[in-house]
């Protein structure tokens, strides 16, 4: 794949994470930050200056959409675009208008589109069930401490889960996170964040406290993993790695180029699940500043570990398929 037919794929993956008009300041700063890291990865694409056009609206999707000759390519693209609307929840009116809108910029027609739509959207209303019900708490405000939220959560007083079994539990979810990057499938990311969500889930209740899923979502958004930019990193790490190289007939890339999206979905499930463990074995009494500072302590240690389990990464990999992945999201690691 060419840098400028890269370069138009993350261009068309940025507008969609904006196309709901409500990402704030700190999503659009941690999308800044991705580009400053992915740029480092790929720095013949100035991937700082792209967010920065795509913000400003000094190019548009459709002409990132005319960049892209290949059939493989434009429907990579409007995957990829279906991916970063989905990976939030149900798409909004203005996510399914920019999406109509792409679609025929990338002269694609339902036909080309219906399967992977039909499975895209069968992933979000698994994870959509799969969720830990409301219990009438009140989620977390956006941008607030964490600690102070959590501290109003009723506290169930059920038996403490030992450590060694919690780790090896969390260590399961990112070896399962690890393998989904390994997929070429274009959706198998987006079960990465439900997966994530009840991971937390699983640690909090092994704590005594039972959590909802707003509470799980602003809770890693507070460690600094944001939902939108957390797949614009995966998938960007994925394109740029060469994993997606070869989009026409889905084939993995070697270990080699799927090395770097597997290290940084391993690792971020991995540093995630332990901050968690710290946070709820702690008393939740962690600041917003405290917890990101904990995870990304915790991120490069993580990335050491995923070489020493990489052979169990790749023989999960090798058993999934698109039922295994529902019934885990639905059912648990």
């Amino acid at each position: 794949m060419q840098l400028d037919q890269q370069q138009a794929i993350l261009t068309i993956a940025l507008f969609a994470a904006f196309a709901d008009g409500h990402k704030g300041d700190s999503e659009r700063e941690e999308i800044r930050r991705i580009a400053q890291s992915l740029a480092q990865d790929a720095p013949a694409i100035d991937l700082p200056r792209l967010v920065q056009d795509v913000l400003l609206q000094r190019t548009s999707a459709e002409a990132a959409a005319r960049a892209l000759a290949e059939p493989g390519l434009r429907q990579l693209a409007y995957e990829m675009a279906v991916c970063v609307c989905d990976v939030d929840g149900r798409q909004t009116d203005t996510e399914r208008a920019f999406l109509a809108q792409l679609k025929g910029w990338l002269q694609l027609g339902d036909g080309d589109t219906a399967a992977f739509e039909q499975q895209a959207d069968a992933l979000v209303e698994v994870a959509e069930r799969a969720a830990p019900i409301a219990r009438g708490l009140a989620p977390v405000a956006a941008g607030t401490a964490a600690a102070a939220a959590a501290a109003a959560l009723p506290v169930r007083n059920v038996p403490q889960v030992p450590d060694a079994e919690l780790d090896k539990s969390i260590l399961n979810y990112a070896l399962l996170c690890g393998a989904l990057e390994l997929l070429p499938q274009s959706w198998a990311s987006m079960a990465i964040i439900p997966l994530q969500v009840k991971m937390v889930y699983a640690v909090g209740k092994a704590h005594g406290v039972e959590l909802d899923q707003g509470h799980i979502k602003d809770f890693i958004a507070a460690a600094g993993v944001g939902m939108a930019s957390q797949y614009i990193e995966q998938f960007g790490r994925k394109l740029l790695g060469g994993l997606l190289g070869k989009v026409a007939g889905r084939t993995i890339g070697g270990i080699g180029q799927a090395a770097t999206g597997m290290a940084f979905s391993f690792a971020t499930t991995y540093a995630l699940g332990q901050v968690a463990k710290r946070y709820y074995a702690g008393g939740r009494v962690m600041s917003t500043a405290v917890l990101r500072e904990s995870f990304q302590n915790l991120l490069g240690p993580a990335k050491d570990l995923q070489t020493q389990y990489l052979p169990q990464i790749r023989e999960k990999a090798a058993t999934l398929d698109a039922a295994k992945v529902m019934a885990m999201v639905r059912g648990g690691a």
